[in-house]
């Protein structure tokens, strides 16, 4: 039974929506963390007032970005939700960034406010403080800070921000693996839109039919965490069970209590490595969603073996929220292994060639997309959010891909990650899914370097699995075999690891400085 507070039809404000959300029951469990706190509804309701009129307090000007670099807790979910509540804009930041990075994101975005952890405060508020912000709050991940001091001494009710579906609830900064970091800028309707369509999409369950219950082991300053899985339990009033951390085990113990995990793939692939892996303790699960990284074919079939679920695998951006999905609903289709699904009700997609005409069906292009999920642009950088969509309003992706006859959508690559060598095409996704297949290969990655007479040439990256020692050689010789020559690698190293960063993607800018200072053969 949905709760009384109804949302208000005139208030485009996505916490207005979110809120009318929650159940009837205020003082259900709405979050349980994984050491024994329990949050109700009510909790999150009342916080978020505290929060939300500490912020109203400052006398903050229309628009303010509020900068946020804190560990995962209940209470930064509750910080993200104020932040929407009196009507600002919430600028989440990797927790691993430092100094340098931090600087560059606190002059770009101007924030009103910062929050840090305690420990950072020292270097965090000397930033802050020299480029103008004005307020600089701690928040731990132990229910201590500044920030709740001062919170705890406002009223506990307050009344939602009037804001209009178009005004900016959001900026995303982008990995900046090319150039300037970008700001993200998205709406209240962008991130509202798409967590009603996945509402649907992925059949989430209302208390009536069972209710879901949602492991949320995944951190909060990316699209996946922050905006997939939150705004999905919440709009759904469904309770969260809530890590700090992702530790396989714990998400094994909390399996039998839950019924949907999201999480990146090599999340997965740790999940995999677990002997407590099994049907029995996977029995109450409805869905297991991977995202933010290519999902290798060996682990989607293995997750079918081990448990008895088929992974349901999308595709997302920084800049769009989700834009496609494999079904839920097996009426509309098979999960097929490989691929990101259809485009998503409501999202256009389309393949063009570099003249901007569409391609033939399985013929590889640009992938480019409209939707009322697509962002509005990057923050104070007009020339660049122009140079990024088309004349017709299609927002280009920089993602490479194809659709097959069927419809569903496979992602090829990033179009900088494509390799010309002696003026041909080469998309790295393609040999990596011929090397992967190789006895004794974990994972692959293929880039392009510098070459003197082919522009450039493919080197391959290869990280072996437990006990297995692969043999260079051999990988190039097995390739020559199967592939045209062009497209071989010209070397193949072995590695221990392959650099990635916070949600999981391989950083192919990292091995592409690394392995560029090598004379190509």
């Amino acid at each position: 039974m949905p709760s009384q507070t109804l949302a208000d039809p005139q208030n485009g404000n996505l916490f207005a929506a979110l809120r009318a959300a929650f159940p009837a029951d205020l003082d259900a469990v709405a979050v349980e963390t994984d050491s024994g706190l329990r949050y109700s509804w009510r909790d999150l309701d009342r916080a978020s007032a505290m929060m939300a009129n500490l912020l109203a307090s400052l006398d903050l000007p229309e628009g303010a970005r509020i900068a946020v670099q804190v560990e995962k807790s209940v209470e930064a979910l509750v910080l993200y939700l104020a932040t929407l509540r009196a009507g600002f804009v919430f600028l989440p930041l990797n927790t691993a960034y430092l100094s340098a990075e931090m600087a560059y994101f606190i002059g770009n975005a101007e924030p009103a406010v910062v929050v840090c952890s305690s420990a950072n405060f020292g270097w965090v508020s000397k930033l802050a403080f020299m480029a103008g912000t004005q307020n600089v709050f701690t928040l731990n991940d132990d229910r201590t800070g500044s920030l709740l001091d001062r919170a705890a001494q406002c009223a506990e009710q307050h009344t939602v921000a009037l804001r209009q579906a178009d005004d900016l609830a959001a900026i995303l900064y982008t990995s900046g693996t090319t150039g300037r970091s970008k700001g993200a800028m998205l709406t209240h309707g962008n991130l509202l839109s798409n967590a009603q369509v996945l509402k649907s999409y992925w059949g989430w369950r209302s208390a009536a039919d069972g209710g879901d219950v949602l492991i949320h082991a995944l951190p909060i300053f990316h699209v996946h965490g922050l905006f997939v899985a939150i705004h999905g339990a919440l709009l759904n009033g469904s309770k969260m069970i809530w890590l700090a951390k992702f530790d396989p085990r714990v998400v094994l113990q909390k399996m039998p209590e839950a019924t949907i995990f999201m999480g990146v793939p090599t999340l997965y692939v740790r999940l995999l490595a677990e002997p407590g892996l099994t049907p029995e303790v996977a029995r109450n699960m409805r869905l297991f969603i991977a995202g933010s990284a290519p999902l290798l074919i060996e682990t989607f079939t293995d997750w079918q073996r081990k448990t008895g679920h088929t992974i349901l695998e999308r595709y997302g951006m920084s800049e769009t929220a989700m834009l496609t999905s494999n079904p839920y609903d097996p009426a509309q289709g098979e999960r097929r292994g490989g691929t990101v699904g259809f485009p998503l009700p409501g999202v256009s997609l389309r393949v063009q060639d570099e003249a901007g005409q569409p391609v033939p069906v399985g013929e590889i292009g640009d992938i480019q997309v409209k939707g009322p999920n697509v962002f509005k642009g990057y923050w104070r950088m007009p020339e660049k959010t122009a140079e990024e969509f088309t004349p017709d309003g299609f927002f280009k992706t920089g993602d490479v891909g194809q659709i097959d006859a069927l419809g569903y959508a496979t992602i090829v690559g990033r179009s900088k990650d494509l390799i010309i060598s002696g003026g041909y095409n080469v998309y790295p996704a393609e040999i990596e899914g011929y090397i992967n297949e190789l006895p004794g290969v974990a994972e692959s990655a293929v880039i392009g370097i510098p070459h003197a007479d082919f522009g450039e040439v493919g080197v391959a990256v290869v990280t072996p699995k437990p006990g297995a020692t692969p043999d260079p050689a051999a990988i190039l010789a097995s390739l020559k075999s199967k592939l045209a020559n062009f497209k071989v690698p010209k070397q193949c190293f072995v590695v221990d690891a392959l650099p990635r960063n916070a949600m999981g993607k391989v950083q192919k800018n990292v091995l592409r400085e690394h392995y560029a200072v090598r004379p190509a053969l």
